[in-house]
């Protein structure tokens, strides 16, 4: 196919004003995805934007096995799908109160603010 550019697993974005930390999640228009590398704002970065990743979540948020988890960009950490809240995938595991990160199954499909 002459048209074909890449699998898409990945793709280069321009990192968001304050930079980004490796494995930070991040929304870029209507995707999410993890930062591959640290890099400084407007730098060229690879996000990942399928695949699994330990997400930050906070301590008292839970999420069952399959349950659907969105992203709040306010904290960048992984929410309960609601109002204003970005859906980005699904908990592979149980993720109960105390712990903070949660396995999530990133969607790799665009996503909007419920």
């Amino acid at each position: 196919m002459k048209n074909y550019l890449q699998p898409g697993h990945t793709i280069t974005v321009a990192a968001p004003s304050g930079g980004v930390s490796s494995g930070d999640g991040m929304i870029v228009g209507a995707l999410f995805g993890v930062a591959a590398t640290d890099a400084a704002a407007g730098a060229a970065l690879d996000i990942a934007i399928e695949g699994v990743f330990a997400l930050p979540k906070g301590a008292s948020t839970t999420f069952a096995s399959g349950g659907v988890v969105s992203f709040d960009i306010a904290t960048r950490q992984c929410v309960a799908p609601g109002s204003g809240k970005y859906p980005i995938g699904a908990a592979i595991e149980a993720a109960g109160n105390g712990t903070t990160t949660v396995n999530v199954r990133l969607n790799g499909t665009t996503t909007a603010a419920a």
